[in-house]
């Protein structure tokens, strides 16, 4: 299937990846707090209409 260097290979990119991916985060963190402070409630509301829509479906269908 894979050989040895792939699998490393893969291994050492995954661990890069998740650390930049960390690293980035951590040093945007105050301005995705500040930027996006009320972005929790849109999206309850968006899961919320997701389930009404889900429900009504339900609800007309039988």
């Amino acid at each position: 299937m894979f050989t040895t260097g792939q699998l490393i290979f893969a291994l050492f990119f995954l661990v890069a990846f998740v650390a930049i991916i960390f690293i980035s985060y951590k040093r945007d963190k105050k301005l995705h707090l500040r930027h996006y402070k009320g972005s929790g409630r849109v999206l309850i509301g968006f899961i919320l209409f997701l389930v009404i829509l889900l429900l009504l479906k339900s609800w007309v269908k039988h």
